[in-house]
């Protein structure tokens, strides 16, 4: 039992229903309410809200056209089908860490997210343009078919965007962006619980 009588394994689902939530309501008012590419200064320019989409690998990244894009779809399917497996069986081990529980559920739920965009957002959304923002279930019809949509990304953290000086080696006079990725609250559900096992729960899967 976890803490005030609560079991690990409703622990777990909280978790992963409130991310995915989190996750899901900031992409649908981000397409409901900016125009592609648009951007907003939250803390300075080092955090701004920039609306992007992306064929889905995270953190903006692209992988082979539309065959890729299933494929990746596909696959985002398939780990999240081992994940839930895994943490299933965890769970009957009542020695189970629940950092582990945690980390795999972070990495399973940045999963879900993803794949809730490629899997329906092409199917509910008209497309978004940089004069027009996206319609939920537009009268006219939907930009995409299932597993075809578009990922939606929008955190953007530029800490040092600057232009560098003229007699700077090689990249004098260009302009340095330091941490240009764009991403989401799945995507960061990822990175996140996958750093937290590495770091601090390495040696729960090393005895395995």
């Amino acid at each position: 039992m976890g803490r005030k009588g609560i079991s690990k394994g409703k622990i777990i689902t909280i978790i992963i229903f409130a991310v995915l939530l989190l996750d899901q309501a900031f992409k649908i008012w981000i397409k409901t309410h900016f125009t592609l590419h648009q951007s907003v200064n939250v803390l300075g320019n080092w955090f701004q809200l920039c609306f992007v989409e992306n064929e889905g690998m995270a953190f903006g990244m692209v992988l082979g056209g539309d065959f890729g894009k299933l494929f990746l779809s596909l696959f985002r399917i398939v780990l999240s089908a081992g994940i839930i497996w895994y943490i299933r069986k965890l769970l009957k081990n009542p020695e189970t860490p629940m950092g582990v529980l945690v980390g795999l559920s972070m990495v399973l739920v940045g999963a879900l997210g993803n794949i809730l965009d490629s899997a329906f957002y092409g199917l509910i959304f008209s497309e978004s343009g940089v004069t027009s923002v996206a319609t939920l279930f537009p009268p006219e019809g939907s930009y995409g078919t299932f597993l075809h949509g578009k990922v939606v990304d929008m955190l953007y953290f530029p800490l040092v965007d600057t232009v560098l000086p003229d007699n700077f080696p090689i990249l004098g006079g260009r302009r340095f962006v330091f941490f240009q990725f764009i991403f989401n609250v799945a995507d960061s559900a990822i990175t996140c619980g996958a750093a937290y096992l590495l770091i601090f729960q390495y040696k729960f899967f090393s005895k395995k």
